[in-house]
């Protein structure tokens, strides 16, 4: 079973009374808020820094904190990898205890990819996205940030309060 639904309808529908979970295969999700201009510098912060020349990539590991705009990104160990001619971050690849906040959405996970070429995170492990009270998990998600847009599959579960919009 496949649904599609934007968060707008999803708060919508939290104003009726939900007696309980919804449940599907896999749901398409508008992101209101989750938005990113890749464009904007990105500021790392960490316990320790381990860098390969040779291989262009550098390690972060403990207490990560990663900023791009509004946009955070925690982690326990976080690979930067960069683009082919070294100058540009091409991806962020983030492990243990992932927690990336945007304009008051949230949403965690156990790994996350952030493409920044494409502009899409990938997260997957036990993923939970919250806004206000209301809540979709499911085991891997995608989000688009240049449309806002993105996908959650692995046995979703929506949780929805009734009364937040």
């Amino acid at each position: 079973m496949l649904r599609t639904i934007s968060l707008a309808t999803v708060f919508s529908l939290s104003l009726m009374a939900v007696s309980g979970p919804a449940l599907s295969q896999g749901t398409n999700i508008a992101f209101g808020n989750f938005r990113q201009d890749s464009s904007l510098p990105v500021e790392i912060t960490s316990d320790q820094l381990s860098v390969d020349q040779t291989s262009g990539q550098a390690t972060f590991n403990g207490n990560v904190l990663i900023a791009q705009g509004e946009m955070r990104l925690g982690a326990e160990g976080v690979d930067v990898i960069y683009s082919d001619d070294g100058g540009k971050i091409s991806k962020l690849l983030a492990t243990g205890d992932v927690i990336i906040t945007n304009a008051g959405e949230t949403a965690e996970a156990q790994n996350a990819e952030y493409d920044l070429e494409s502009g899409t995170i990938t997260l997957s492990g036990r993923v939970l996205l919250t806004q206000g009270q209301s809540a979709l998990s499911g085991e891997r998600m995608v989000i688009d940030l240049a449309t806002g847009t993105g996908r959650m599959d692995g046995r979703v579960k929506t949780i929805l309060q009734p009364g937040n919009n």
